[in-house]
């Protein structure tokens, strides 16, 4: 054997394999790589999307819990102030319903004190009466008496 001959029988069989693959093998593997690819340029790009949106989801939440954070301080402000109210009203009410108790135990003392001035200024009457009854019962007119001692006790 010759060796340009196989030579050239090499050359030919390996340019014939090259047309082969690249017309029947080539092109299957081309388009499965070029799928490849995008899909992992998209998956990518998704990712970068994901991440972005991460970011802004987590810029709402510190936003939303900022905004939380003052409204329930204002909850709590109002609340405070709400609690001063009522123990101010309280106060307020506890004052009058002293006052009126105060009144009301005034009132009901002078009112004992005129009725125990009454029945003293009675029993003056009735103790003068007696006396003088003792003193004069022989020498003057009891009706007489009677009414001069009444008009002492109103005096008294």
């Amino acid at each position: 054997m010759n060796i340009n001959a196989t030579l050239l029988a090499q050359t030919i069989m390996f340019v014939l394999f090259v047309w082969f693959c690249m017309k029947f093998v080539w092109p299957p593997i081309m388009g499965a790589l070029t799928t490849r690819q995008k899909q992992i340029a998209d998956g990518l790009a998704a990712a970068e999307r994901g991440k972005h949106e991460l970011e802004l989801a987590a810029k709402r939440a510190t936003q939303e819990l900022h905004a939380a954070k003052e409204k329930a301080s204002e909850i709590i402000a109002q609340a405070e102030k709400r609690a001063a109210e009522i123990i101010d009203e309280a106060k307020a009410n506890a004052r009058a319903e002293g006052e009126r108790i105060i009144a009301g135990a005034k009132a009901e003392i002078e009112q004992e004190v005129n009725r125990a001035k009454e029945s003293l200024r009675q029993q003056v009457v009735e103790l003068s009466i007696a006396g003088a009854e003792k003193i004069l019962r022989r020498e003057i007119d009891a009706k007489a008496h009677a009414e001069m001692l009444t008009a002492i006790a109103k005096e008294l």
